[in-house]
């Protein structure tokens, strides 16, 4: 459903806002009052179906998983789109190299509250660990008994963290407060992570040594399926394993088979490889057809969310904030303090 601040004519931009949920369009449109563009909200992703919404906008914000493909940048640029806004920090999702030949420029939102996702990270440990999914949906029927609910205390554990920028560096910081060994492993490594406490180690070793393992890197080529048949080969059996950047990261089919066989003793995932047709959608009266995520969900030891580990009003608001003032940036000509470009 279209709607929010008519694209009329004395709004300063035309902008496409895909994906658009109640939330975006409150928090966009306050947001929104600093600037005066005209926003038009559209529930449907960005994709090869919905382009005649963006055709003669010169500005589409978009989310994760709208599909910003060569083909589709393509019909976005016949259509007088210049400017691609993620309101997101990842930026797999958009074809950089088919951007610049067609004269798009891109923007994403480099920072927001990393201690939103951090938090939340640490909540979906302590709720995997003391099983308290399974606690919940106990008493409310009735049931008070603790057999099946063991934990273990995290104080003294080994917690590894793959990607050190803010968001891993805040969750590491976090655990450090537990009294866990935090060890990490980042290609690009920073100071605050071992002033922090941290020890970084090569991959391999985080891997083989945690025994809780959270993962905040981007998804590149390098670190698709970072978490795969051959690495959790050698993880320690009963590892606990959590993914709160993006799904890419961890190969489904081989995380299924280490929860089978029991290397993996519980799997917390925010995000997972095929969300696109799944999140940010009411499917409680479909069937879905996704066999591998019916499959995880039947796992007693797995906790799944929806990409909702970003979702705080520090968060929103800032992405928000973000989002519009880099379409002011580009409407004025100035510099792109946020933008991305192919290689």
């Amino acid at each position: 459903m279209a709607g929010g601040t008519p694209a009329a004519e004395g709004f300063r931009m035309k902008v496409a806002v895909f994906s658009a949920r109640r939330y975006d369009r409150v928090m966009l449109a306050e947001a929104n009052a600093a600037h005066g563009h005209g926003l038009t909200f559209q529930e449907a992703r960005l994709e090869a179906g919905t382009l005649a919404l963006a055709a003669g906008y010169p500005a589409v914000c978009v989310f994760v998983n709208d599909d910003v493909s060569a083909s589709v940048i393509a019909a976005l640029a016949a259509g007088g789109t210049r400017l691609v806004a993620t309101r997101s920090t990842g930026f797999n999702h958009i074809d950089l190299e088919a951007a610049a030949r067609h004269g798009i420029r891109v923007v994403r939102v480099t920072d927001y509250s990393p201690h939103s996702v951090a938090e939340f990270t640490v909540g979906l440990i302590l709720a995997l660990n003391r099983h308290l999914h399974r606690a919940y949906e106990r008493t409310r029927s009735g049931n008070f008994e603790l057999d099946g609910l063991m934990g273990f205390d995290l104080h003294g554990r080994t917690v590894g963290v793959i990607g050190t920028g803010k968001i891993g560096r805040a969750f590491g910081r976090i655990m450090a407060g537990f009294g866990c060994r935090v060890i990490g492993h980042d290609i690009h490594p920073h100071g605050d992570f071992e002033a922090a406490g941290g020890t970084y180690l090569p991959l391999h070793q985080v891997m083989e040594a945690a025994e809780v393992l959270s993962l905040h890197c981007p998804l590149t080529p390098q670190t698709r399926h970072v978490v795969n048949a051959e690495s959790l080969s050698r993880v320690r059996p009963g590892l606990l394993l959590v993914n709160t950047s993006r799904g890419g990261l961890v190969d489904t089919q081989a995380v299924i088979d280490a929860l089978k066989d029991g290397r993996l003793g519980g799997l917390a995932i925010d995000v997972y490889e095929q969300e696109a047709d799944l999140f940010f959608r009411d499917l409680s009266s479909d069937i879905i057809t996704d066999d591998l995520i019916q499959r995880l969900v039947s796992f007693p030891n797995v906790l799944l969310t929806g990409h909702q580990a970003f979702f705080t009003r520090e968060a929103i608001g800032t992405i928000c904030a973000t989002t519009l003032a880099s379409v002011t940036a580009f409407e004025r000509g100035e510099p792109l303090e946020n933008e991305v470009r192919a290689g």
